[in-house]
C-alpha cells in the first residue's frame, strides 16, 4: 500500500523561509520510494523578508503559504487541513523558516513558542504514534512536540544544542551524514545544512532521514 505523508513548510529560502534544497531532497526522496506526498504550510505572514542576493531585510511582507507554494508549484494546503487520520507520517525540512515561522526560536531561544497550527498538528501525529521527521534547524521543535526527554540531533552547533537542552531535549551530536532516531517517540533527526557544505552532504543524511521515517510506519 503507498505510504501517506505529509510536509510541512515555512516559506521559501533558507534566511527566511524552508530551506529550498533540503525541501526538494524531501520530495525528491518520498518520490523515488513511492510515497503520496501532501505539502502544507500554515497560513500566516512570515516574521520578515530578507533579500537572498544581498542577504538585507526588505521592506515588505510575504505569506507562508503563498511563499511556500513555489516550492510545491501551487500543490500546498493550510496547515489547519491537515488532519493526522489522512497521512502515516509528518516530515519538516529545515530553513530559518522553521525558527521564525513555524515558532519563533529564532527570536526567544529557549522560551519559544510554536506556530500554534503547525503545533496542534504535530503534536497529533505524536499522540497517533506516527513518526515524524525534522531536520536542520527544525529539531529546535521536538522538546515542544513531545515534551522533555526526547532524542534529537542538530549536528554539532553546541550554543544551539544547548538551548535544545534547555527546552528539555536530549541532544545526540552527529556528522551529516547521521540520523538520530528516537525509537520511542518515532521521532528522526538529521543536521542537513546545520553542517552539510555541499547539497550532495545534505542529501546523505535526508535521504536516511526518510528512508528509516518510511520503515517505520506501521
Amino acid at each position: 500500500m503507498q505510504k501517506k505523508i505529509a510536509v510541512i513548510l515555512s516559506g521559501c529560502g533558507v534566511y527566511d523561509g524552508a530551506e529550498i534544497h533540503e525541501s526538494v531532497l524531501t520530495l525528491l526522496r518520498l518520490d523515488q520510494r513511492g510515497a503520496q506526498v501532501q505539502c502544507f504550510a500554515p497560513n500566516i505572514p512570515q516574521l520578515h523578508v530578507v533579500d537572498h542576493y544581498s542577504g538585507d531585510e526588505m521592506d515588505e511582507t510575504r505569506n507562508v503559504l503563498v511563499e511556500s507554494a513555489r516550492i510545491a508549484r501551487g500543490k500546498i494546503k493550510d496547515v489547519r487541513e491537515l488532519h493526522v487520520g489522512d497521512f502515516d507520517a509528518l516530515i519538516l525540512p529545515g530553513g530559518f523558516g522553521a525558527a521564525k515561522n513555524l515558532s519563533d526560536f529564532a527570536i526567544s531561544g529557549a522560551l519559544c513558542s510554536v506556530q500554534p497550527d503547525v503545533l496542534n498538528a504535530c503534536q497529533a501525529f505524536a499522540r497517533a504514534g506516527k513518526p515524524i521527521g525534522l531536520m536542520c534547524i527544525a529539531p529546535a521543535l521536538a522538546a515542544k512536540i513531545f515534551g522533555p526527554g526526547v532524542n534529537c540531533t542538530i549536528g554539532s552547533d553546541h550554543e544551539t544544542a544547548s538551548t535544545l537542552q534547555q527546552m528539555g531535549a536530549l541532544h545526540i551530536e552527529s556528522t551529516v551524514e547521521d540520523i538520530v532516531v528516537d525509537e520511542q517517540h518515532k521521532l528522526v533527526t538529521t543536521p542537513a545544512y546545520m553542517l552539510a557544505g555541499s547539497i550532495s552532504e545534505a542529501a546523505s543524511g535526508i535521504n536516511k532521514l526518510v528512508d528509516r521515517v518510511l520503515e517505520m510506519v506501521g
